[in-house]
């Protein structure tokens, strides 16, 4: 059994920074995936960012150079660091962990960017 508990999500001005993580808990391996998605309303999820756990990163052209994703192994935890966040950056945000053939998802976070 795998857990993931986003935190870090709010309501900022279009500008401003927020750092999210997910911590995960129960059986981790030490190979996997992590990620974050996320959801605007009425819209499809899409990738955000994800990371190996060699380090290896991939981003949406949306997100490139304004979001950081990073990880540390020893915490099984997961960090996005978003800066110049836009209005269109506003969604509930979802961790997303693969290891082996299963998949894992958060409950989400919602981040919301507006005057």
């Amino acid at each position: 059994q795998v857990q993931l508990v986003e935190s870090g999500g709010g309501l900022v001005q279009p500008g401003g920074s927020l750092r999210l993580s997910c911590a995960a808990s129960g059986s981790i391996f030490s190979i996997n995936l992590m990620g974050w998605y996320r959801q605007a309303p009425g819209k499809q999820r899409e990738l955000v960012a994800r990371i190996t756990s060699g380090g290896s990163t991939n981003y949406a052209d949306a997100v490139k150079g304004r979001f950081t994703i990073s990880r540390d192994n020893a915490k099984n935890t997961v960090y996005l660091q978003m800066n110049s966040l836009k209005p269109e950056d506003t969604a509930v945000y979802s961790c997303n962990l693969i290891q082996r053939v299963l998949e894992y998802w958060g409950q989400g976070t919602l981040v919301t960017v507006s005057e």
